[in-house]
């Protein structure tokens, strides 16, 4: 049995004839930047997201770079993040001139603890970072309740959580700005890199389509310094071919997870996701935690079952970050999240006799263990 990770073939076999299409009018018009399917895809999406406005990019760390610019912020200033995540999450703050300031995350979400949010607040915050992780949300009525209390912004790191909710509404629609990372295996995936933003605010949405493009909507005309930061068209119009399925993916991404969690409830020394009642959670990923977890990884992939660990090391305990002087005591629960989490095959194209593999296979090796 040959199980993928992710199989972005099959999802491309789904929308084959739409999406050789759309390429091979791009490639007969030479309209390979800012063509009429980014502007489509722009206003697809703002549908989607429930938003106002959506402004296309080069990828997902540069719409956290560049919601960071619109927000204004300032050297010195302080970002609080989640101390599990994706590096840009992170990195984006810094290349913006602010100063990182991590919190630990909730033990059964992995979503950054709102609980904790409060006491790392200074004279310097001025916003916070939920991300979430995944495809589950964060807990938005306690961030937001914090964020009003000391007059913060939020910036919702949405890069796993396409359609994913909070109490009925759509993640990205808590903050000032949502993020979006369009890279392949995601949830809506481009061919290649690709991101956006989404807002209710003109001023920022404006803001950010002119730093995006050198600082001027019309090329020679420049009201600001800006980045390149683009999406192209073949890009735009993949994902406008892939856009109309999300839906239906997300919902057997669900399917998958549900079977999963029905079989694991049977294995012994398997703790599989939690979801908080509140939230319907789309499954970028499916992560379990198990003690003996790289034994675990060693017996799946001896089975051809491949796993990856999202994510090995949490971010305060990276190298990059040796600057900010932490150690493994101040993150206990991210720290207990990197040796026991792993991440098993998730996509809309896994049947159930694979999950079903999948599971027994990890059952045995849990009975193998207690024997």
């Amino acid at each position: 049995m040959t199980i993928k990770f992710n199989d972005l073939h099959a999802q491309y076999l789904q929308c084959k004839d739409e999406i050789d299409a759309s390429i091979q009018r791009i490639i007969s018009d030479s309209s390979f930047i800012r063509g009429q399917d980014v502007e489509k895809f722009e206003d697809a999406f703002a549908l989607a997201t429930g938003r106002n406005y959506a402004v296309s990019c080069a990828n997902g760390t540069d719409a956290l770079y560049a919601a960071f610019r619109a927000l204004d912020i300032k050297l010195g200033d302080e970002v609080i993040v989640p101390s599990h995540s994706w590096i840009s999450t992170a990195e984006a703050v810094t290349q913006a001139g602010g100063n990182v300031v991590f919190c630990e995350v909730d033990e059964r979400t992995f979503t950054i603890d709102p609980k904790k949010i409060e006491e790392l607040i200074t004279n310097k915050t001025v916003g916070i970072v939920p991300v979430h992780l995944y495809g589950q949300a964060c807990d938005m009525d306690r961030i937001c309740r914090v964020a009003n209390k000391y007059s913060l912004w939020i910036v919702e790191d949405c890069a796993q959580a396409h359609l994913a909710t909070y109490k009925s509404k759509q993640v990205g629609s808590f903050g000032a700005l949502a993020t979006y990372s369009f890279y392949p295996g995601k949830n809506l995936g481009a061919f290649g890199d690709a991101g956006a933003l989404t807002t209710d605010d003109p001023k920022l949405a404006d803001y950010i389509s002119r730093f995006c493009r050198h600082g001027g909507l019309k090329k020679g005309q420049h009201t600001m310094e800006g980045i390149n930061s683009r999406m192209d068209t073949i890009q735009a119009a993949i994902l406008n071919c892939k856009l109309p399925h999300l839906h239906a993916w997300t919902m057997k991404r669900q399917d998958v997870a549900r079977t999963y969690t029905e079989l694991f409830s049977y294995t012994a020394d398997i703790k599989s996701p939690f979801v908080a009642p509140q939230n319907e959670h789309v499954w970028h990923l499916y992560v379990i935690k198990c003690d003996n977890r790289d034994a675990l990884r060693s017996h799946l992939s001896s089975r051809n079952i491949p796993t990856i660990i999202n994510y090995p090391t949490c971010l305060p305990l990276l190298e990059a970050y040796s600057r900010l002087g932490h150690v493994v005591s101040d993150f206990p629960i991210s720290t207990i999240n990197q040796a026991t989490i792993l991440s098993l095959p998730m996509h809309p194209f896994l049947s159930t006799s694979d999950v079903e593999y999948i599971a027994s296979t990890i059952s045995h090796f849990t009975q193998q263990s207690c024997s």
